[in-house]
Order: C-alpha cells, then structure tokens, then sequence
C-alpha cells in the first residue's frame, strides 16, 4: 500500500497466498486501480459498504475490524507469532523511532508465512488450501 494511504505513512508490502493472488489475477483484466471497486469505475468501496452488507446479513456480533483483531489474538494465542512480526502484519510501527532506524527490514518473507498459516486457519474446513 504506498505510503500515502496508510497510517503510518510509510509504504506497506502485503505478502498474498497463492489463494488470494488466483483471486486477484482475473481483476487485471479489468485495469481497474482498486482490487475492490466501488458503484464508480476505479474507486474503491466506500468505508460503510462492508457495514451495510453486515447489516443485511442482520449480524449483530461481527465487526470489519473485528477480523483484525481476531487475526492479532490468533497470532499471539494459537500462532506463537512474534510481536513484532503481528504488528508489521497489521501495518503497525513497531519500535522507538531508534528501533526503527536499525530495523530496515520488513520481514516480508516471515509475513509471508505467517499469511499460509492464517489462510490455513480461516480455511479449516479446506484442509491444505494455503501455500506460498
């Protein structure tokens, strides 16, 4: 994600599984500058549109950011993930400003990983659905 649309105002690298690139692929045919577009050509879904489809669903215990946060549970509760590698996940700044300074890295091969076992995990009842 380039660094002006994140928080943190640094770019982010998002590793795909091989599921979520197969997803992905067929947009290109598309050209479109969003994976997911909205009612207007080449802008992306607005903020409410995945609250509005979970009020249709009538889901009174779900949340958007509520998959996040159950991906950060997972990772320290089940994965064993370390901190630092959950938070980058997330696109979150880890670290003092100093920190950061000598961490260079984005350890995107870790995150990588880490993103076949969380597929692994949201996909449980399709065993074996997630690799590099």
């Amino acid at each position: 994600m380039p660094e002006g649309r994140t928080k943190t105002g640094t770019e982010h690298r998002v590793p795909l599984t091989q599921q979520r690139i197969a997803t992905v692929e067929p947009l290109t045919a598309l050209r479109s500058r969003c994976v997911f577009e909205g009612q207007k050509r080449h802008q992306p879904l607005s903020n409410m549109s995945m609250l509005m489809l979970l009020r249709r669903m009538q889901t009174d215990n779900v949340t958007v950011h509520g998959f996040r946060s159950t991906f950060r549970d997972w990772t320290s509760e089940e994965a064993n993930v370390p901190r630092e590698i959950a938070e980058m996940s997330l696109g979150h700044k880890v670290g003092d400003d100093v920190e950061r300074a000598y961490a260079r890295s984005d350890i995107l091969e870790k995150r990588r990983q880490l993103m076949v076992s969380w597929c692994n995990f949201v996909s449980q009842d399709v065993k074996g659905v997630c690799h590099n």
